[in-house]
């Protein structure tokens, strides 16, 4: 019985053969209609990222966004997101926009009866100047609101869209930027809009890490230019933690 067997491997190999040879075209994916293509890698993208990564390379951060075509911006509008609410400290008169200009202010401003500002001094990454007034600063969010309802926000509850809205968990989520650039930037993603060369690598960086804290997609051109991006800043890395 057992010899019976043992001369029967080779064939058996040999009829294997053909049919594991296939199984290398996986590229099967490539057959599918785009919009079910595009489904496939946003759901394999989805299970790689991990609830929280730190020192991570950009280019393999990246790989962790799900690809998926943009929603329409039905139903969209600013107050689908509430802000700015009363920040972090419920009791200090200020709400969340003043509390992220107080934070990153390089010489702290005077704080007067209703969070009133006066003096102080920031920089302005986008456009890398210097801010002596706080009425000349916008809070920017890094993924701006109409991006981020295109990006999978649209489906979110009024709540997660308000804590998305004034979100000081992580550092990039909210930045307090010059008037000018923020409105030149507007609603605009990597594809459209970059902020001068000396700030993109820490834009791209920023960008990222709040796609994946916030569990958003990007399109195809989002992608590609932040493919782009990653190119130029190989020592790169991302922290995030999702919200």
């Amino acid at each position: 019985m057992i010899k019976n067997v043992l001369r029967a491997l080779p064939a058996l190999a040999l009829s294997v053969i053909p049919l594991a040879a296939p199984a290398a075209a996986a590229p099967a994916e490539a057959t599918l209609a785009p919009q079910h293509r595009a489904a496939v890698v946003s759901a394999a993208a989805a299970r790689m990222a991990p609830p929280s990564a730190e020192g991570v390379p950009l280019f393999e951060a990246l790989s962790w966004i799900p690809e998926a075509e943009e929603g329409t911006r039905d139903g969209y509008s600013r107050d689908q997101f509430k802000h700015w609410n009363r920040g972090e400290n419920p009791t200090d008169g200020c709400d969340t926009r003043k509390e992220v200009i107080l934070s990153e202010a390089l010489e702290a401003p005077q704080v007067g009866p209703k969070c009133a500002l006066s003096g102080g001094r920031w920089f302005s990454e986008y456009d890398q100047k210097w801010v002596t007034s706080a009425k000349e600063l916008d809070v920017d969010h890094m993924v701006p609101l109409a991006e981020a309802w295109d990006s999978g926000a649209a489906a979110w509850t009024a709540a997660r869209r308000e804590a998305y809205a004034n979100d000081q968990g992580a550092p990039n989520s909210l930045i307090a930027v010059s008037g000018s650039s923020n409105r030149s930037k507007a609603d605009k993603d990597p594809a459209d809009w970059l902020p001068v060369p000396v700030d993109r690598c820490k834009y791209t960086v920023d960008w990222v890490a709040d796609k994946l804290r916030w569990r958003l997609t990007a399109d195809d051109a989002e992608v590609q230019a932040l493919d782009r991006l990653a190119e130029q800043c190989p020592t790169a890395t991302v922290t995030y933690q999702q919200a």
